[in-house]
């Protein structure tokens, strides 16, 4: 087989590959944006230090992005330590996703009882004007939930009022049962897409390891 082809065709893979790992980055990107100015109250309800997981996102997805270029212009330019410097990033990528992937499903348990820590806090000391006690009447208003178990034992005190005076003014199911079950039933997906995403690493390492040694055991030279 001809060495040529073999590279015009390993090239144009993982010029593609670039491509598309570039798109990702620029979804976290804008996933981060996005909630960093949309969601930072109720992710604040969920972990203690919340407000830097929309930056992570943005860090993350801008590396990726800068990476992705890095990638394309490596493949076109047909270095080999390029190459190999990819490789070794798209690695990184690999365990680090992998890493979150297994931490997140691993210790669910202890996400939910963070945030069950961090909304009975949120509502012992609503005050109506902080983010944490906006993020409350946001979240009990958009999931049609009260409290955090149920509306008579940990409500606020002008929704226990409304359900004394008008029951049907009041949302009687706790927030913390809603959350926890959307938790429960999505985690497979989240996994499995976490796991997708990360196995898809190897094969911007296979394409670019392969490219980088017949490269270098062929001495050849992009014109």
């Amino acid at each position: 087989m001809e060495t040529k082809p073999v590279i015009t065709c390993l090239k144009t893979l993982l010029i593609v590959y670039s491509f598309v790992f570039w798109i990702t980055g620029a979804i976290l990107l804008a996933v981060g944006v996005w909630g960093k100015l949309m969601l930072g109250p109720y992710i604040s309800l969920i972990a203690d230090n919340s407000t830097n997981a929309p930056y992570v996102l943005i860090g993350t997805g801008t590396i990726i992005i800068v990476f992705g270029l890095f990638g394309c212009f490596a493949t076109c330019r047909g270095s080999p330590w390029m190459l190999k410097l990819y490789a070794m990033f798209l690695s990184l990528i690999f365990l680090a996703e992998l890493v979150a992937g297994i931490s997140g499903f691993v210790f669910r348990h202890e996400i939910k009882g963070t945030f069950r820590r961090t909304y009975f806090d949120a509502v012992l000391n609503y005050n109506a004007a902080d983010e944490a006690s906006r993020a409350v009447d946001n979240l009990q208003h958009k999931l049609r939930c009260c409290g955090v178990y149920n509306y008579t034992s940990d409500c606020l005190p002008e929704d226990l009022r409304n359900a004394t005076i008008a029951p049907n003014k009041v949302y009687h199911q706790g927030c913390y049962e809603l959350v926890t079950s959307f938790m429960e039933t999505n985690m497979a997906i989240i996994a499995g897409v976490t796991f997708g995403i990360a196995f898809s690493q190897l094969i911007g390492m296979l394409l670019a390891c392969c490219l980088s040694r017949i490269i270098t055991a062929n001495q050849y030279e992009m014109v």
